[in-house]
């Protein structure tokens, strides 16, 4: 097991005593000492009151989010998580990966990191941390950091009901689809070589695809995701697309959502898993605009990593 060394951990920024007072029914009132009225305004236009506290799924939601059990208790990213002032969230398509992003429901505040066996990894007031996703770990030690960009985005094709698309390399360089899992065959790993033998019955289940992801999980890393080959700039970022430096270990962390100000300045939500596997979590700049980073630099520098350089930028297909 591989525990990377933490850095220290900055003070508490003024930006969480914003958030805390952003709460819900805030349309009209008026604004406490410090905090610019259209702070106010803007976060209840972005966010309704029902979507800034813990609350069952909706039945669409239970659709595009497929893991979500009906007793959890979330908040959707885009209303947990408000742009800073000035800014604002950049357009994206309907029913795209970056839409989807948006939506990912979120944990109630205060919730910690936890690893796969349930131990704690972050305290839910450590500075680095802005909030955690309601995402499934598994049993295993395998859902790690290039694992959960793949596992997010495979979510959202299953549930695009794109599942032909579903699709990711080993780090030798073989490609696992789920189409050829579903069908039933299994692959046959030697070495480097790999070959794909059908030796189990066809099940396209929900179940036969989590165990499917598990397996890529297994084989594919940070090495097989820098091989990817959607290599979008600096001036073209958007959400869905992630850096990646591959290695043993390497790290990749996903862009969740991007915003503008009017002067063309962009800042960046980013989530990652961990290494030992843990719950996927959104990440704190750590700066004047609160959890979101800023993407003017000659690198995106993180928490728990070196900086990202631009050329580690990539995107899916």
């Amino acid at each position: 097991m591989i525990s990377p060394e933490h850095p220290p951990v900055p003070s508490r920024r003024s930006w969480l005593l914003v958030a805390a007072l952003l709460g819900p029914g805030l349309a009209g009132a008026t604004p406490p000492p410090g905090v610019p009225g259209e702070v106010l305004a803007r976060t209840a236009a972005q966010a309704p009151a029902s979507d800034t506290e813990p609350r069952a799924p909706t039945r669409e939601e239970l659709a595009r989010y497929t893991w979500l059990s009906k007793d959890a208790r979330i908040r959707p990213l885009e209303a947990a998580v408000p742009p800073p002032e000035g800014y604002t969230r950049v357009g994206v398509e309907a029913g795209t990966f970056a839409a989807w992003l948006r939506g990912l429901p979120l944990r109630a505040p205060g919730t910690p990191v936890l690893h796969f066996k349930g131990g704690q990894v972050l305290p839910a007031d450590d500075a680095r941390l802005a909030a955690v996703a309601e995402l499934d770990i598994g049993t295993a030690n395998l859902q790690q950091c290039a694992d959960s960009v793949i596992r997010l985005h495979a979510e959202w094709l299953w549930a695009a009901n794109q599942k032909e698309r579903i699709a990711y390399r080993f780090t030798s360089g073989h490609l696992a689809s789920w189409t050829k899992y579903a069908s039933g065959e299994r692959a046959r790993i030697s070495g480097s070589k790999v070959t794909w033998v059908k030796s189990a019955a066809a099940d396209s289940s929900r179940g036969a695809f989590r165990a499917y992801l598990d397996l890529v999980f297994m084989y594919a890393g940070t090495l097989s995701l820098e091989g990817a080959k959607g290599r979008p700039t600096k001036d073209d970022v958007r959400p869905g697309d992630f850096f990646v430096l591959g290695g043993s270990p390497g790290h990749a962390v996903l862009v969740l959502d991007v915003a503008a100000d009017a002067g063309g300045r962009r800042v960046a939500l980013l989530g990652q898993g961990f290494m030992p596997a843990q719950d996927f979590h959104i990440l704190s700049g750590g700066g004047d605009t609160g959890p979101w980073f800023p993407l003017e630099t000659d690198a995106v520098a993180t928490p728990f990593w070196k900086p990202f350089p631009w050329t580690s930028l990539r995107r899916f297909p």
